[in-house]
């Protein structure tokens, strides 16, 4: 017991050396937790990515109510003596405090949670980490209308929740409206391909018509809007120089959206060779 006190009272003396023993044991706490949660899984579930970002929380959150008991006197001090500096202080952390206060705007208004698939500003990705300071996710390459990770990983510091409106696409995660245009150089009457198309259209999606209707509805009673509907659109608008533009929508699985498009778009083309002739050009 002695050889004990005489241990504490010398750590408790040397708070540097404490702070450094304190800051290795959560560490390797946390990290021998995170590999239980991971175990040897080559992809992660997203039960897993919520624990995990949940110890990192956890632990960052026990290492800082410990750093500060122990340095409490000291920060009181440094605090009364040095005013001045804790305003200049906090003028140069202007952003790490932003990022603290949009952690806090996340979490109260439960924009999204792991898993998510979300856009702030240009970036649209699903949603792998989050915590005090930033949010990580796997980016989606929405913009060009895929649906395809890219590989690249995002981290936005939470100050951007404050400058971006954050979108939640969730819902794109399963099925998505993926829209996309023919342009058609000859000025002709296209109207009468369209029934043909309705059909084909209909004939590449019966397998999951059902599906996506039921799954349309649900969107719809929790959005609390009316969506433009299961059904396949089509529509033509026309651009400056005459020539036509062929728009299309459809409700599908996310995974199939692409490959629907490029069955479409042969289906078209066949009805528009068969319909105006070989010398006309798309």
């Amino acid at each position: 017991m002695d050889k004990l006190n005489i241990a504490v009272e010398f750590l408790l003396e040397h708070k540097l050396l404490l702070t450094i023993l304190i800051i290795v044991l959560i560490s390797m706490i946390k990290r021998l937790v995170i590999s239980q949660i991971r175990g040897d899984v080559a992809f992660l579930t997203e039960v897993q990515r919520k624990w995990m970002s949940r110890t990192k929380n956890g632990t960052f959150l026990l290492i800082i109510v410990i750093l500060f008991m122990l340095w409490q006197t000291e920060i009181s001090k440094f605090a009364l003596s040095v005013t001045a500096i804790a305003i200049a202080f906090v003028v140069a952390s202007k952003e790490i405090i932003l990022c603290f206060t949009g952690s806090i705007q996340r979490a109260s208004s439960r924009s999204f949670v792991i898993g998510d698939w979300i856009e702030v500003g240009k970036i649209c990705g699903e949603v792998i980490e989050h915590n005090l300071m930033a949010t990580v996710i796997q980016e989606i390459d929405l913009h060009h209308g895929q649906y395809h990770f890219t590989g690249k990983t995002a981290t936005l510091p939470n100050s951007m929740f404050f400058s971006y409106a954050v979108k939640n696409l969730n819902f794109m995660k399963r099925y998505v409206y993926h829209d996309f245009q023919i342009t058609v150089v000859e000025f002709v009457n296209l109207y009468p391909l369209f029934p043909e198309l309705y059909e084909k259209i209909e004939a590449h999606c019966e397998e999951f018509s059902e599906v996506a209707k039921r799954y349309n509805s649900v969107i719809e009673k929790h959005a609390g809007v009316d969506l433009p509907g299961a059904e396949p659109h089509i529509h033509i608008t026309s651009g400056i120089n005459g020539e036509q533009f062929v728009h299309i929508m459809i409700f599908c699985p996310t995974e199939q959206a692409i490959h629907l498009e490029q069955l479409i778009r042969e289906d078209f083309m066949i009805a528009y060779h068969e319909a105006f002739g070989k010398d006309r050009l798309l």
